[in-house]
């Protein structure tokens, strides 16, 4: 795959469950980019995280990782597309039986059992590295239960770095958690972003964090693209549903 062309592409990309949630989307995403995918409630941003992961397979169009069109793939490649995309859920979908450091060293011993190029001491070095980068080292031996709901998130992004993939999808990284806590995700995911320089998308109904984050955006407004480009330039664009959602969520609360 030559370095000029886009990693992801979604190529006029529908899918409905009784009710259309996307609708004729197109976007691509380059190499080392972060792209935000913005809008409210339902109008299909965590759809279409899942379609780039193969979960889901849309009713048309294509959607491409790399040269490999997922939409088409059978289940057995797209396990090997899954080791090249990782994706950090709301939940943080760790194993609740296992403890910190054992969630983030889990895909280092699935690796080390396929290739065995790592021995449990380089495992441990690698686990206290990933949860020095998230802030995380005093809690190594905690078990997921004890932790708050952003402390989850935070492990399982270094879970998700410890597969070394090519590409991260945060799904709505700052939902649920108090403002504090939100800047603090949001910090990180920018600091991990400058150091790995790592392809990403984050899907969030955050204008911050996406002003923070973003390199590009795509905007969704009940399932089609209302806006795609360059961050700097969502605030000029001329959709409605777009101007009404920044100021919104940018308007100070009332006390």
């Amino acid at each position: 795959m030559a370095d000029d062309q886009p990693y992801i592409r979604f190529v006029h990309v529908s899918k409905a469950f009784d009710v259309p949630v996307l609708d004729d989307v197109s976007f691509d995403l380059r190499r080392g980019e972060m792209l935000v995918v913005l809008g409210r409630s339902g109008v299909g941003k965590s759809v279409t995280l899942k379609h780039i992961m193969g979960f889901l397979r849309p009713d048309e169009g294509e959607v491409w990782v790399g040269d490999r069109e997922v939409s088409k793939l059978p289940e057995e490649e797209l396990l090997d597309v899954r080791r090249h995309v990782t994706m950090v859920f709301q939940s943080g979908a760790l194993f609740d039986s296992l403890s910190v450091a054992e969630n983030v060293a889990y895909p280092l011993r699935e690796r080390a059992a396929r290739n065995h190029l790592m021995t449990e001491e380089q495992i441990q070095a690698r686990v206290d590295e990933l949860l020095g980068q998230v802030e995380l080292t005093e809690s190594r031996d905690v078990m997921p239960s004890s932790l708050s709901t952003g402390m989850k998130r935070a492990v399982a992004i270094a879970r998700a770095l410890a597969a070394e993939p090519e590409c991260l999808l945060y799904d709505e990284p700052t939902t649920m958690v108090d403002p504090l806590m939100a800047a603090t995700l949001g910090d990180l995911i920018l600091k991990l972003k400058r150091r790995t320089g790592l392809t990403s998308i984050v899907v969030t109904h955050d204008m911050r964090l996406a002003r923070k984050l973003a390199d590009r955006v795509v905007f969704l407004v009940e399932g089609r693209v209302a806006f795609f480009g360059p961050i700097g330039k969502l605030d000029v664009c001329e959709d409605p549903m777009v101007q009404a959602f920044i100021y919104l969520d940018e308007k100070p609360l009332a006390v």
